[in-house]
């Protein structure tokens, strides 16, 4: 009895260890279960957007196709893009609002992600500044935005989305960290003409 005792007691300690380290890694980066699945997912959406189907290449994605690749310079970050925001979508990476136009389309494009689970994509657009630049690599052309603002939002203020008089690109994700209370947003401007992709031999 004693030494089945013994063994209940460290099983419990190490789960109780191995629960604290996640949380700790968790609140320092992001968790890390759901990042190794995103990894995964985040290769083959790589693999598919080398070899896009016509589909995407004519600005008709379906739900859960890559369609593309953002790259954040000034945070050292980049990431594939998959059409939708479903929950099973944004497992993937950042999601665009099928809702909103396609980068490069005229209107306000909007992209949401993660800020602590599923590789944490947005992790650290809160320290985007007027000006950063954030690039978009679509299957088509390349569009350049320059960062203008950031705002905290309540979830149902839809209008973020709203058209504007100019090319706009917004990023979205829940806020504070480890809670969905508030989005943050960033606004970003599109700056100049888009770029046609260069296909990669």
């Amino acid at each position: 009895m004693r030494a089945v005792l013994h063994f209940v007691a460290s099983v419990m300690m190490v789960s109780g260890v191995l629960l604290i380290a996640d949380a700790g890694v968790t609140l320092a980066w992001q968790e890390p279960i759901s990042a190794f699945q995103t990894e995964r997912e985040q290769a083959e959406l790589e693999s598919d957007f080398e070899t896009p189907p016509a589909r995407v290449l004519k600005r008709k994605p379906l739900p859960g196709d890559s369609i593309g690749r953002i790259e954040l310079p000034t945070l050292d970050r980049s990431y594939y893009i998959v059409e939708g925001t479903k929950p099973g979508d944004l497992r993937k990476g950042p999601g665009h609002y099928d809702d909103t136009p396609l980068p490069g389309e005229r209107g306000t494009t909007a992209i949401a992600g993660h800020r602590t689970t599923f590789g944490a994509p947005f992790r650290k657009i809160d320290k985007l500044k007027k000006g950063d630049e954030i690039r978009l690599e679509m299957a088509y052309a390349t569009i350049t935005y320059r960062v203008e603002k950031t705002v905290i939002v309540r979830p149902d203020q839809t209008e973020v989305k709203d058209r504007v008089g100019y090319n706009r690109l917004i990023l979205s994700a829940c806020h504070p960290l480890y809670s969905a209370a508030e989005r943050i947003v960033v606004f970003a401007r599109q700056r100049g003409r888009d770029r046609a992709r260069v296909k990669r031999s």
